[in-house]
């Protein structure tokens, strides 16, 4: 076990997305990383069969949607493992993976490129060429910011996009494909639709159709039974363009797509009618039908949503492993559900086989449990499956052609799309029946429905390694029960070249017997009459092939293409594509949380906890946007303290008591206290700061500024205290105008209240310089000579009232602390005695005198 799968193990346990580390060789050359388990598995085959077992340094994968440092910590790894050491003719990465569902491919691009740029000089030194293959949401982004790296870095860095077969890049890897040069890509990653577009849209859609009538004969679809009829043929179908489906879970953005998909397809009315959530009470849910809002009920029992909505005979089923057996049990209930897709994976395999056995009794089709689901172009899809609406327009899914898949692997179904799209007219539909040891309909169970339905021509059958269902095909095949064209590849060929122990994503994917490895079925499809590629590698090779077939010999006529309609973009996903922009409601330049953590005007949370900056130093970087001296964080946290209270009679304090003890809650009771800070009260810091400040600037002597001040009858704020005097001095003002001079490196305007101070305390012993005048002239002193501000910057923070924060931060502490005494005493409503209030009335009400 090496430190690095530990590390890569441990940043698994601890993210939400999936990160596998197995180290085969550390001194081979063909090293990968690879998103998502299913597309790990082909890779890893793809390069066996191509004669690079031996030279294959590990098995891994990044997938689940990880954050950009997590990738940046796998990618980090993987350089870090393959520059220990070189090898004579040098090494190549391959950085691969399929179609993502809804990965930003971008966004995982990012913690990718930071790596490389940060291993530059070992990638050139150790001879590195690296292949790049992905697809997905926002792909062109994330291949081109790859292609930039690779130019501006120096290395051979080769970009390929889904207009590249997925393991293509193998090929060119070690050197048995040519590389081709770079390949023209979309630069938009969907097509928007302008309200006025859609009815020309319609209108082309339908004329195209009509054109796809006199090529083919289109089937005549019963919508209620669900049989399709051409011909003598008759076959039950899952899923028909007047499918209705109710969604156990509030997975708004699978439903979002779902309805995203029927109307591409040109549905009439939604797919989706209900909604199962039982956490919640019964509601309506907003979503889109292309530009329009519409709502979809929410119910929180199971018997509302099949009472009111009898027409719905699938139930797409998003609750987890722990509540999925309950609630697909409590479904069955229901006759009306002929098709339940179980997404969750993990469900206890016993609990499965019970499921399995309750749907055969009850004649119910089950797809899953772990699987991502389904599709029928032109008809319905199941969830996520399919991805974004970027995956459907480019796979043409949004109308049915010739060709059927099923497959073990979800992850694998936008690749497959892609596949078929290229090869052939597309597909008519496709199941990924899970990856689980029982799964709820086998390959079979699918395979003779595509048999029997006259509108699929061929069919493509994906397996992988594990289980022994594939032999129940070849014999299906052997005994012409089976008589379509079918394309078969099981995945998985590489677990027998593995000399150390490797556990592929699924739970059925591990071989028992020789029998259930890759390669035994493989062999024995072929021998069974299947059309079976000798890699994956050339699949889409060996479908185009059968496909030109079909097509010469008039089984299959072409029908043009119908052009693919405009559709909507959600707003949220259209600006982080960059493709749109619009003036943000709010701007913040002190705190963002959007990240790994917590960051305070560029400072990590753990850093300020770890560098101790205190109270004092999370003021001065959110009231200030930097790091402060710390004797200006002392000065912060010494006003705080003095300023925290002053007893129950002042304005404040006693409003909170009064609130406290009405019975009102914490925040309206300090609420209450804060709302009598004022000039009178409190607010006299930034006066004192601003009159100081303005008399020092302008040269006047203390005298003249005293003089000035009196004539114009008005008070020198910071000056005068009810109690305390120059005989008797406010120990508070004495503290903080020590440290102050201390501490300081100048203090120019408190110099000039202490000058200002003598005139005034000779003419009336309480016209002392009181706490609120100390702090506010420190304060001006300490923004204008600490070296962090300019004057500019200084001054700017004197007028917007910065100053005053401090007591009113300060202050609440003791409002708070007022509240909890009265509530701790449990004292009573107050009300202010009579005798206590001098009650003047006007004349003419006194009795008449």
């Amino acid at each position: 076990f090496f430190a690095e799968e530990a590390y890569i193990a441990d940043l698994d346990s601890k993210s939400g997305a999936s990160l596998k580390l197995t180290i085969l060789n550390k001194k081979g050359r063909i090293w990968t990383m690879v998103a998502g388990g299913g597309a790990s598995v082909i890779y890893s085959d793809t390069i066996c069969d191509l004669g690079g077992a031996k030279e294959l340094a590990n098995y891994g994968e990044y997938s689940g949607a990880p954050s950009e440092q997590q990738t940046y910590e796998y990618a980090k790894t993987i350089l870090g493992l393959m520059t220990q050491e070189k090898h004579p003719e040098g090494k190549v990465l391959i950085i691969g993976g399929g179609i993502a569902n809804f990965t930003n491919v971008a966004a995982t691009f990012r913690g990718i490129i930071t790596a490389l740029i940060e291993f530059r000089e070992r990638l050139i030194e150790h001879n590195i060429k690296l292949f790049v293959r992905r697809a997905g949401p926002n792909y062109q982004e994330g291949l081109r910011r790859m292609r930039e790296v690779g130019r501006t870095l120096g290395i051979p860095l080769y970009v390929f996009g889904p207009e590249t077969h997925m393991t293509s890049i193998v090929g060119m890897a070690l050197g048995t494909r040519p590389i081709p040069k770079e390949l023209s890509v979309d630069t938009a990653t969907a097509n928007f639709a302008l309200p006025s577009g859609e009815k020309d849209s319609n209108k082309q859609c339908q004329s195209a159709q009509q054109g796809t009538a006199k090529a083919v004969r289109s089937p005549v679809v019963d919508s209620r039974n669900g049989r399709v009829s051409q011909g003598d043929a008759k076959a039950t179908q899952m899923f028909t363009n007047k499918t209705k489906s109710i969604v156990w879970g509030m997975q708004n953005r699978a439903v979002q797509s779902m309805l995203d998909f029927d109307f591409v397809c040109r549905r009439t009315e939604p797919s989706v009618v209900a909604i199962i959530y039982p956490f919640t009470g019964d509601h309506k849910q907003k979503f889109y039908w292309g530009h329009k809002e519409i709502l979809i009920p929410v119910y929180k029992q199971m018997k509302d949503a099949m009472t009111k909505h009898p027409d719905a005979d699938v139930l797409v089923n998003f609750a987890s492993l722990r509540s999925a057996y309950s609630s697909t049990m409590e479904t069955m209930e229901f006759p009306q559900i002929r098709t339940i897709a179980i997404i969750a994976e993990g469900i206890p395999e016993n609990y499965t086989r019970k499921l399995i056995k309750m749907a055969n009794e009850k004649n119910v089709s089950i797809i899953g449990p772990a699987t991502v689901g389904g599709l029928k172009p032109g008809c319905f899809k199941i969830g996520n499956t399919g991805g974004m609406m970027d995956n459907i327009l480019h796979s043409k899914l949004y109308r049915p052609g010739s060709v059927a898949y099923v497959s073990r692997s979800g992850g694998m179904s936008n690749e497959l799309n892609n596949i078929v799209s290229k090869a052939t007219d597309g597909v008519y539909e496709g199941v990924a029946i899970g990856g689980d040891r029982y799964p709820g309909t086998t390959f079979m169970d699918h395979i003779m429905r595509y048999q029997a339905d006259d509108n699929i021509k061929m069919i493509v059958l994906l397996g992988e390694v594990g289980g022994v269902e594939e032999y129940e095909v070849c014999k299906a095949l052997q005994e012409k029960k089976i008589t379509k064209p079918l394309v078969a590849w099981c995945i998985g060929t590489c677990a027998g070249m593995f000399t150390s122990e490797v556990q592929f994503g699924h739970a059925g994917s591990c071989a028992n017997s020789n029998k259930e490895t890759a390669t035994a079925k493989n062999e024995a499809l072929k021998a069974a009459g299947a059309y079976v590629p000798d890699s994956f590698d050339y699949l889409g090779d060996v479908i185009q092939n059968v496909y030109e077939q079909l097509v010469k010999q008039g089984i299959i006529v072409p029908a043009p293409e119908v052009p693919p309609p405009t559709v909507p973009m959600d707003y949220s996903w259209a600006r982080e594509l960059g493709l749109i922009r619009k003036p943000a409601s709010f701007m913040t330049s002190i705190c963002d949380e959007r990240g790994q953590e917590l960051i305070y005007a560029g400072m990590p949370i753990s850093d300020v906890l770890q560098k101790n900056v205190g109270i004092g130093g999370v003021i001065s970087l959110l009231w200030f946007q930097r790091c402060l001296p710390p004797y200006c964080c002392k000065f912060f946290e010494m006003c705080l303290m003095v300023t925290a209270d002053h007893g129950p009679a002042v304005s404040g304090a006693h409003n909170t008591i009064v609130c406290a003890r009405a019975g009102k809650d914490l925040v309206s009771s300090l609420v209450s206290g804060l709302l009598t800070i004022g000039d009178r009260f409190g607010g006299a810091l930034d006066g004192a700061a601003k009159m100081f400040s303005e008399a020092y600037d302008k040269g006047m002597h203390p005298a003249e500024f005293v003089n000035h001040m009196r004539n114009k009858g008005q008070l020198i704020m910071g000056i005068g205290h009810r109690v305390k005097s120059i005989n008797n001095p406010d120990q508070r003002v004495k503290i903080v105008k020590e440290f102050v001079m201390s501490n300081f490196p100048a203090t120019p305007l408190l110099q000039y209240a202490l000058e200002v101070e003598k005139i005034t305390t000779s003419k009336k012993p309480n016209l002392i310089l009181n706490v609120d005048g100390v702090i506010a002239c420190a304060f001006v002193d300490m923004l204008r000579n600490c070296g962090s501000f300019t004057s500019e910057e200084a001054q700017e923070y004197v007028n917007i009232g910065a100053i005053n924060s401090l007591f009113v931060l300060g202050r609440s502490i003791g409002f708070i602390g007022h509240y909890m005494d009265q509530r701790r005493l449990k004292q009573g409503l107050y009300r202010h005695p009579w005798d206590d209030i001098s009650y003047v009335l006007p004349e003419q009400y006194n009795g008449g005198n």
